[in-house]
């Protein structure tokens, strides 16, 4: 007897007939998009927010992850949750896993949403790759605890005016990701090349980049538009960093709800 598939723990929120699927980042779980969630239900939408494979209390597979993995995962995840309307909404690595989805179930995606994310790691520079590396998983392979080697990248990744309780809580979410889990992450990241994922886009797309990140950098997700999708809207958030859903929590939302309304629930 094959053993029954274990879903990714995840939440629904809301009741509509649009649903959009909440993709976290390599650092953090579904717990720091609280006030998104209240957000977008109060807006009318429903929402799926997953904690992936090896985050929250979600299993790490004894394999590892990949970003192929990863968008199978969530695919099957929209297959059993999704309604007459989806979109999805990655951030950071799930802005990488996003494209991938859509290229698995281009019938059940309505929309997707990027933010703070080059999409594909091979877009980055050599130079950036070496940094993202050495910030991240050097320090924790020669023996340093996760919360101590992350906490100083953790807050470089928001703009210098950030501040308040949604900053806080991303902060708190994002320093309590498990170590093996995010050394699996970044392996998944930088093994990916999700540049022909990027070309198969045929839906509405939004683009978020926050003014001041330094990981999903604004030039380098404009590019996704110049360059793979060009009927994408593209907006750089001023006065945000990496997480401007909690940095800019306002401005972000007024941005993906009118995508949402004007170029998805129209379809």
């Amino acid at each position: 007897m094959s053993t029954p598939y274990r879903f990714p723990d995840y939440q629904v929120a809301g009741d509509a007939t649009t649903t959009v699927f909440l993709l976290h980042g390599a650092y953090g779980s579904k717990d720091y998009f609280r006030y998104e969630i209240e957000t977008l239900v109060r807006a009318g939408l429903r929402v799926v927010a997953w904690d992936a494979p090896g985050y929250g209390i979600s299993p790490l597979p004894h394999d590892g992850l990949s970003i192929e993995y990863l968008a199978d995962a969530a695919a099957r995840l929209i297959d059993k949750e999704g309604t007459s309307t989806n979109v999805v909404l990655g951030h950071s690595m799930g802005g990488i896993i996003t494209p991938a989805i859509y290229a698995t179930r281009p019938d059940k995606v309505h929309g997707i949403v990027i933010s703070a994310t080059v999409a594909s790691f091979s877009q980055k520079s050599e130079e950036d790759k070496k940094t993202f590396l050495a910030e991240r998983v050097v320090p924790l392979n020669n023996g340093r605890p996760f919360r101590e080697t992350a906490a100083p990248v953790v807050a470089s990744m928001f703009a210098p005016t950030s501040q308040g309780p949604m900053v806080e809580l991303v902060r708190d979410v994002a320093l309590s990701t498990a170590k093996d889990t995010f050394c699996a992450a970044i392996q998944a990241i930088v093994n990916y090349d999700g540049t022909d994922n990027l070309k198969k886009v045929q839906v509405p797309t939004l683009l978020l980049a926050g003014q001041y990140d330094k990981v999903g950098r604004p030039d380098g997700m404009a590019r996704i538009k110049s360059q793979y999708i060009a009927h994408a809207d593209y907006v750089c958030l001023p006065d945000a960093g990496h997480y401007a859903f909690a940095e800019q929590h306002e401005l972000f939302n007024e941005n993906f709800l009118n995508f949402v309304r004007q170029k998805v629930w129209c379809v």
